[in-house]
């Protein structure tokens, strides 16, 4: 089997590497070894310690001053640069931040207007019972992390009467600033919101004492995902890549709904729940957080080679998951990561400009449809990325006859649409009537989820599908709200057709092989029904830009009907990012 890095971005030859962060080593695959070792991935980025989200100030960065530079090389080996030094690391102001947010001391003197938080003024009060060992009788080690460890324990009383459980120990000498206390309390939360889907890890109660906090969950006794790659000899075949990947979207599509970002996909956070089956639950939450459907967050957090680029430019959402579930394919279909580096400089250096290598074995044996599955989830363009409900109509993945879930993309592209100008609605209902079947899969599955009435959806109808999936988790990220901008739909109906238009993504369609067809068929289309004469001053105001792009819009006008061109439609459907292949059609 042969080894698959990344492309663009210069490797190693050494035989054996290790990417160091926060002070934690894991080893890397290399071209020498074909198995992938223990952990793939490093320790956490903030060595596991749950993150949670801060404002930068305009005025000053948001970094500590003084920071050591990365032990990483100076240079990177056989890589000329068109200028006499190598760029600057981007794992300098990371790891900085993130020893800033653990609270780790500066390395030099402290400047005495710097006061930090004295751990004699942190309150690690959490207010869950202190009875643990009334109630569970704990026995020996199953696992440890960065902030604790992971005991097997037994239930003495109650329903969980001599029954297995999991009881995960964290220690409070370990949270030593205001946000670890809060970003514990927020798991404990987290897992308590979310409930009843079988791929997430049951929870059952917290405990604390003076020493440490006590979450007591299901006991998953079949090992992790990664041990059972190792035991396949680093990959997966692709039938039973399929079925794990299945598993991990449904739980994802499950936690996106409710409003719950990961941040932390890897294969060590999916366990299985017995030896003997294929059934697993995801795990570990202390990394995740709630989020608002048009909210972005901005701290940098998650397992350096499943991170996702926007993370690490610190504006990212629920998107960055499915990066994650794409790294993941990726190392089940090949068993060898698609971003390599030595340091951890390297590695988000390789994530932010590599490509992955779908070119060495055994990619070119590895089917069309998986590789084109995990190339859109892997696009540095988050716009473009596969939702987790996309991903499981996949072609790929259709032969699995499994359900589909509500997609929150959905609600969120119908408020645009109903907001939009009459021009705007007519591209979009122009470019809905040029989807190929494999596209309408997914439109026609959400559309029947919210259970239409006479062939039409109103406002009642994305109520109830929603308020069908509520649980605390969904109400504590606010997600209902987004049905207060829905409310133009109460008054109004929305048969199929318009749906299509109402909630497709331009920029997901522009991530497909046949986007030029597509284009090209929908620009016909609005030729015969919505292209009209329209001035540079009105088409600049349709796209919210300003009299300074009113030169850049003048070729988006034909001179000789004064209607859009093909250029100028396509800018229209997306703004003015669009690919530049786009410029041959001279309509």
């Amino acid at each position: 089997m042969g080894q698959c890095c990344s492309k663009g971005v210069s490797g190693d030859n050494d035989s054996h590497v290790t990417a160091v962060i926060g002070g934690n080593s894991s080893t890397v695959f290399t071209n020498n070894h074909p198995k992938p070792p223990r952990s793939p991935s490093p320790a956490p980025l903030g060595n596991g310690t749950p993150a949670h989200s801060f404002t930068t100030s305009p005025f000053q960065s948001p970094y500590p001053a003084g920071i050591e530079p990365s032990p990483s090389p100076v240079g990177t080996p056989r890589r000329k640069f068109k200028w006499p030094f190598p760029p600057p690391s981007p794992a300098k102001p990371i790891i900085s931040a993130i020893l800033k947010r653990q609270g780790k001391p500066k390395e030099g003197p402290i400047p005495e207007d710097e006061g930090g938080e004295g751990e004699r003024q942190l309150d690690k009060s959490f207010g869950y019972p202190n009875n643990l060992m009334a109630k569970y009788e704990l026995g020996k080690e199953v696992g440890r992390g960065h902030f604790g460890y992971t005991c097997w324990a037994k239930g003495k009383k109650g329903e969980l009467k001599n029954q297995p459980v999991a009881v995960k120990i964290i220690s409070k000498a370990k949270m030593t600033t205001a946000i670890s206390i809060e970003d514990v309390r927020r798991e404990v939360k987290i897992l308590k919101a979310l409930s009843g889907h079988q791929n997430l890890v049951k929870y059952y109660d917290a405990f604390e004492d003076a020493n440490n906090v006590y979450i007591v969950m299901e006991l998953c006794e079949g090992g992790e995902l990664l041990d059972r790659i190792l035991s396949r000899g680093g990959r997966y075949t692709e039938e039973d890549a399929k079925s794990i990947v299945v598993q991990i979207l449904n739980v994802v599509a499950f936690c996106h709904l409710q409003g719950v970002v990961h941040r932390d996909l890897k294969p060590e956070n999916f366990l299985f729940a017995k030896k003997d089956e294929d059934a697993m639950k995801v795990i570990d939450f202390g990394l995740s957080d709630f989020i608002r459907p048009d909210q972005r967050l901005n701290d940098i957090v998650g397992s350096a080679y499943y991170v996702a680029p926007e993370v690490l430019h610190r504006s990212y959402s629920i998107e960055a998951d499915m990066w994650s579930i794409g790294v993941i394919t990726y190392i089940l279909l090949c068993g060898s990561r698609p971003f390599l580096a030595r340091t951890e400089s390297g590695i988000f250096r390789s994530v932010l400009r590599a490509d992955p290598n779908f070119e060495d074995s055994p990619w070119p044996s590895v089917s069309a449809e998986a590789r084109d599955f995990v190339k859109r989830l892997l696009n540095k363009d988050h716009r473009k990325r596969m939702t987790a409900s996309q991903a499981l109509s996949h072609p790929w993945l259709r032969t699995e006859n499994h359900f589909i879930p509500l997609d929150i993309l959905i609600f969120k592209l119908v408020k645009s649409y109903i907001r939009s100008s009459p021009l705007k609605r007519a591209a979009l209902k122009a470019l809905s009537k040029a989807l190929t079947e494999e596209e309408l899969i997914y439109l026609r599955a959400q559309f029947n989820l919210l259970e239409p009435k006479t062939g039409c959806v109103s406002l009642d109808n994305f109520r109830m599908a929603l308020m069908k999936q509520t649980t605390d988790a969904m109400r504590e990220s606010r997600v209902p709200d987004i049905l207060n901008l829905l409310e133009p739909l109460s008054y109004k109906q929305m048969e199929f057709e318009e749906f299509c238009a109402a909630a497709i993504s331009t920029y997901q369609l522009e991530a497909l092989e046949n986007w030029e067809q597509i284009a090209s068929a929908a620009f016909d289309y609005f030729e015969q029904e919505g292209n009209r004469v329209i001035s540079v001053e009105e088409l600049a105001q349709e796209m919210n830009l300003g009299p300074t792009a009113y030169a850049f819009l003048k070729d988006c006008i034909r001179p000789s009907d004064r209607k859009m061109s093909f250029l100028g439609y396509t800018k229209f459907l997306h703004g003015v990012t669009i690919r530049s292949s786009s410029t041959r059609h001279h309509r």
